[in-house]
C-alpha cells in the first residue's frame, strides 16, 4: 500500500481568505495600491485552493489517499477524503 499524500487542510486556505477579506481588505481599502495587493493575494489563494482540488482529483483518479494536515508537527490528523 502506498503512503497517503499529505496536503494542507482546506480550512487553512479558507481562514486566510476570510481574514484578508473581512479584516485586511477593509483597512487597506483607502489606499488603492494596498487594496490591489490584498485583492491579488486573495485571488492567488483561491487559485491555490483550486489547484489543490485538481491535485486531489488526480490523486483519487490514481487511487492515492489524501492525508489532510492541520500542522507540520502532527501526522495523525483527521482525514477529509
Amino acid at each position: 500500500m502506498e503512503k497517503p499524500i499529505p496536503l494542507p487542510s482546506h480550512i487553512h486556505y479558507e481562514l486566510l481568505m476570510q481574514l484578508l477579506e473581512r479584516q485586511t481588505l477593509p483597512v487597506a481599502y483607502g489606499d488603492p495600491h494596498l487594496r490591489s495587493q490584498v485583492s491579488e493575494l486573495i485571488i492567488i489563494l483561491r487559485k491555490a485552493l483550486s489547484q489543490q482540488r485538481q491535485l486531489e482529483e488526480e490523486c483519487r483518479r490514481v487511487h492515492l489517499t489524501v492525508d489532510y494536515r492541520w500542522s507540520l508537527n502532527d501526522s495523525a490528523n483527521p482525514r477529509e477524503s
